[in-house]
């Protein structure tokens, strides 16, 4: 059983899978109440799923990019449960887990995501096989900006504001996903982890740090 946790923005997500199915999911706007909000609403789960807390065997969480609040309130409260159940933890960047929930294409996928201040953190990912894989590094633009970064057509997929939605779909070459194929899925989160579960490629929890763009891209002008 795993444990999945996503607080990266003001959407927060958790979910409890066992490899088999998805025992439950919770999905909300939080706003700034993530402190809050995160404990008791892993405990109602975990309570409405019936699954004991030593039935857990990893726990899940996503490392960003994000807010640096929000970001922080995920990772504190997987480490503190790692450390009192000695179980593994596995961190998973955010833009991953967007492209993660999303179909086959032959056309390059855009997964954005809030990055505060109007700003859009993205990555690009071209579809391999079985699955997505990200080209380069994530990248912080407005939306404004994006007709300029990405000169191909494309698929996008994420969090995105009315408008960045009105702006975006004046580029002709933009194929943005719907509301509901844009939420960022815990579920999708969870999946991840048990391959990596199943594989034993453990993350060290003290050495688990969130992903912050603005530490190593300039802030656009």
């Amino acid at each position: 059983m795993i444990l999945a946790v996503d607080t990266s923005t003001q959407q927060i997500g958790v979910c409890l899978y066992d490899g088999h199915a998805v025992l439950g999911e919770l999905s909300w706007h939080s706003g700034r109440h993530h402190t809050v909000e995160l404990a008791p609403s892993i405990d109602l789960l975990i309570s409405r799923c019936g699954v004991a807390i030593d039935a857990l065997k990893g726990l899940a969480v996503a490392i960003g990019p994000g807010s640096f609040t929000s970001l922080r309130v995920g990772l504190s409260h997987i480490k503190g449960m790692a450390l009192a159940l000695h179980i593994p933890v596995f961190g998973i960047p955010t833009l991953d887990i967007v492209a993660g929930a999303q179909p086959a294409s032959e056309l390059p996928l855009v997964a954005v995501l809030h990055a505060g201040r109007t700003r859009l953190a993205y990555q690009i990912y071209h579809w391999h096989g079985k699955g997505w894989c990200g080209e380069g590094d994530p990248v912080i633009a407005y939306a404004h900006d994006l007709a300029g970064q990405i000169q191909r057509e494309a698929v996008i997929f994420g969090e995105l504001s009315p408008e960045d939605v009105i702006e975006l779909k004046r580029i002709e070459r933009f194929h943005l996903g719907t509301p509901a194929s844009n939420i960022r899925r815990p579920s999708i989160l969870a999946e991840m982890a048990w391959k990596r579960l199943l594989r034993k490629n453990f993350d060290d929890p003290a050495a688990l740090a969130p992903i912050y763009l603005h530490i190593a891209n300039p802030l656009p002008g």
